[in-house]
């Protein structure tokens, strides 16, 4: 358990368990939850041999409480951060809710450097307006979502 400070100086609270060269499994919960509420699944993980990570997104949990940041951007830059300070790679990120729609653009905007991110689990995701058009210029470019097609195509079970 920690914490790291994001840019916008915000502490993040976090755990981390399980051996440090395993496969990274991070878990990122929905709204109004916590780090907390993915106890069970990290449990059931790290008997397996994995390395799980939560975090406790800002506003929530230990958490450092703001008045501001508290969109799916931020939410993104957050888990980053925390990303970049375990120097997580080849991590399996899954979101529920809320974290569903972190996780998708975590994925688009911070899944580079190629290795950061090996797969993206959505369960009941409210994602944000994703495509980027002319109405939505902040959105994710078409090429990043024929990338996913791309891997899921080579990569079917």
């Amino acid at each position: 358990m920690g914490y790291i400070t994001t840019k916008d100086n915000v502490r993040i609270f976090y755990e981390d368990w399980g051996p440090k060269d395993a496969l990274p499994i991070v878990f990122h919960h929905g709204w109004p939850l916590s780090s907390d509420d993915r106890d069970a699944q990290m449990l059931f993980f790290l008997s397996k041999g994995y390395r799980v990570i939560a975090h406790d997104r800002r506003g929530h949990g230990r958490s450092e409480q703001v008045d501001d940041g508290h969109d799916i951007d931020h939410y993104a830059i957050d888990a980053f951060a925390v990303a970049e300070a375990l120097d997580l790679r080849n991590a399996v990120h899954i979101g529920h809710s809320t974290g569903g729609g972190e996780v998708a653009r975590y994925v688009a905007q911070h899944g580079e450097p190629v290795g950061r991110v090996a797969k993206a689990i959505l369960i009941a995701a409210i994602p944000p307006l994703m495509l980027k058009t002319n109405d939505n210029s902040e959105g994710t470019p078409m090429k990043v979502f024929d990338g996913f097609r791309k891997a899921l195509a080579a990569n079917r079970a």
